[in-house]
């Protein structure tokens, strides 16, 4: 009844479903290879039931009757049989630590080619230590629960079915008594199960918040060192491995009750078995022979045995990773991919928002019924207080999140029907987060344009006024830039950023604070390579300083999400309103008041 119990559990919680789901997307490509494995383990089985069986010729034919020939013939023979074993489970053992590479690799792969599809959105609401422990903890999950079943099946089981025949052909009546006792131990093992789901889950969840805290030391590390954060830190990190110690403490100690369960359980099989057999042997004149090998064959079952009866801890545990994994994996993307993606026909490179309607989140909504032209081959800018909506409008033209209603157009083109690659392969983006790979300064620039050559690659970082300093790094343009770069200063690192926008040479730029971090003599050289680059382009430019925009050809001052106030430089100054506020605070030519404009809210 236990085991019936334990079933209906196991099948109503989904792990059935779970383990079903896992073989026939993954295990089934590597049944071929887990076949190998299965022959290997059966010849190994079979080797050490003979081996077993052999005993009892071993004892009956040289230790009793003292024959000659058969001391050398078995001899060999168990010589033959142990080198099989020997050589097959060296053969299982690699082929399935390949199998199980295999595997880890196939899923590794899997899951970043899917988070790579999935929005910007996805990204905002889960933290990045939970996706680098997903990426290593839930693929060795899918290897470990594979392995589970098939060593179970091709290893264990096989090796205990060869001796449990052995038992029985050799002693049917001691066979009984020990296969009677065998089942007490799943009555345990199943109250084991129902415990180990929730401890796995909360010590996945505990890595990977020692993986995130870990995450955030190296980013911040020159804060937490300017603010004397070391000892807070130190303190997060410490509860942090200590919750990870907790919650693998006692994953261990759940799975530790197996083994006294079944030492007892062998204990009391094993005093059984010795009484029953020497009774046997006293009174009603059984064959030693017969007795030892099938005390042979216990001993060996034992081992096989006690593994088995942990398979389904060790399953449990496994699982809650794989459903981990494919809970990610069946996260679908909240952008909507039309059914005919037509590519982007640039004529001019008009942008436009008609009734576009917008929300982060529950919240509120940041854009509503919201009207915006950037007409094409002009210098559009945008300008106003953090968190205003500026740079959400710009995530919204190259399509990172979906918008609530309306439409977003290029050239009367619906972005939504467009094909993603064709759309930002026409847009170049350089943003006020600079993200440089880990890869050579050279290639870093070339992530612009895949493709281009090295004297273009060189003539842009010229134009981005950052040739002269890369030659002043260690290998010049094959530097390797490792964590972010962090060796540049963020100018540099901005101008590397600039140099890969130029060289992508897209109808439609934008700039996102592009020159936030240069220095002003380096922000006026940069500004006219800009100038140069964004002739007969359309480019929509946001700065928090209004000088870099006195020249655009529209400027448009956002509040809440709503623009107030639009026209060139000279006119908004002249109307004497939000602008003009602006503008005077900054260059501090004026003491009027700035109600109608809120501070920076970032």
């Amino acid at each position: 009844m236990a085991v019936i119990e334990s079933w209906r559990k196991l099948t109503e919680e989904g792990s059935v479903a779970l383990m079903r789901r896992l073989f026939s997307e993954v295990g089934r490509d590597f049944m071929p290879r887990y076949a190998y494995v299965i022959v290997i383990n059966l010849i190994v089985a079979s080797a050490t039931a003979a081996s077993v069986w052999l005993i009892r010729d071993v004892v009956n034919e040289v230790f009793f009757e003292k024959r000659e020939a058969m001391l050398y013939l078995l001899v060999i023979a168990m010589a033959i049989l142990g080198v099989i074993r020997g050589v097959g489970r060296f053969l299982a053992t690699v082929a399935m630590g390949r199998i199980g590479n295999a595997i880890v690799a196939r899923m590794q792969n899997r899951l970043y080619n899917h988070l790579i599809n999935l929005g910007i959105d996805f990204y905002d609401r889960t933290p990045s230590g939970e996706l680098v422990t997903r990426m290593g903890h839930n693929s060795t999950a899918a290897r470990d629960v594979l392995h589970i079943l098939f060593t179970a099946a091709g290893r264990d089981l096989l090796t205990l079915i060869g001796l449990v025949v052995v038992m029985v052909a050799q002693n049917p009546l001691l066979s009984l008594v020990v296969i009677v006792l065998g089942p007490i131990a799943v009555i345990g093992i199943a109250h084991l199960v129902r415990r180990v789901r929730g401890v796995a889950l909360a010590q996945f969840n505990s890595f990977a918040r020692l993986t995130s805290d870990m995450q955030e030391t190296a980013r911040g590390i020159r804060v937490i060192k300017a603010f004397n954060m070391e000892p807070t830190m130190r303190q997060r990190m410490a509860d942090a491995i200590e919750d990870v110690r907790l919650r693998s403490d006692k994953i261990v100690h759940i799975g530790a009750r197996a083994s006294p369960l079944m030492e007892i359980l062998g204990a009391v099989s094993l005093t059984v078995v010795t009484f029953i057999a020497g009774y046997q042997v006293i009174y009603m004149d059984v064959d030693p022979g017969a007795l030892i090998s099938f005390v042979a064959a216990v001993g060996l079952a034992y081992e096989p045995a006690k593994r088995l009866a942990r398979v389904q801890i060790e399953l449990e545990a496994g699982l809650v990773g794989v459903r981990l994994m494919y809970e990610l994996l069946d996260v679908e993307p909240t952008i909507e991919v039309p059914e005919q993606p037509q590519p982007l026909r640039l004529a001019d490179g008009t942008v436009r928002f008609d009734k576009v309607d917008f929300a982060y989140d529950a919240t509120g909504p940041l854009f509503r019924n919201f009207d915006f032209t950037a007409e094409g081959g002009k210098v559009t800018a945008l300008v106003g207080p953090s968190g205003s909506g500026k740079s959400t409008l710009i995530s919204l033209i190259e399509r990172f999140y979906g918008i609530g209603g309306g439409r977003i157009t290029i050239d009367g083109q619906d972005i939504s029907t467009l094909d993603t690659s064709s759309l930002r392969d026409h847009v170049t983006l350089v943003s006020q987060d600079i993200v440089l790979f880990r890869d050579t300064i050279r290639e870093n620039i070339r992530f612009g344009r895949p493709g281009a050559s090295d004297a273009e690659v060189e003539a842009a970082a010229r134009a981005a006024l950052a040739h002269d300093f890369i030659l002043r790094t260690e290998d010049g343009y094959d530097t390797h830039l490792l964590d972010s770069a962090s060796t540049l200063s963020g100018g540099q690192r901005q101008r590397l950023a600039i140099a890969r926008a130029i060289l992508r040479d897209a109808s439609i730029i934008l700039l996102d604070e592009a020159t936030a971090s240069l220095d002003t003599e380096s922000e006026h050289k940069v500004q006219t390579a800009f100038d140069h680059l964004m002739q007969g382009r359309t480019t929509i430019v946001i700065a928090h300083r209004l000088s870099t925009v006195k020249n655009a050809d529209k400027i448009c001052v956002l509040v809440d999400g709503e623009i107030v106030e639009e026209g060139s430089h000279d006119a908004l100054l002249a109307a004497d309103g939000a602008y003009a506020r602006l503008y005077r605070l900054q260059f501090r030519t004026d003491d009027a008041p700035t109600t109608d404009v809120r501070e920076p809210a970032e």
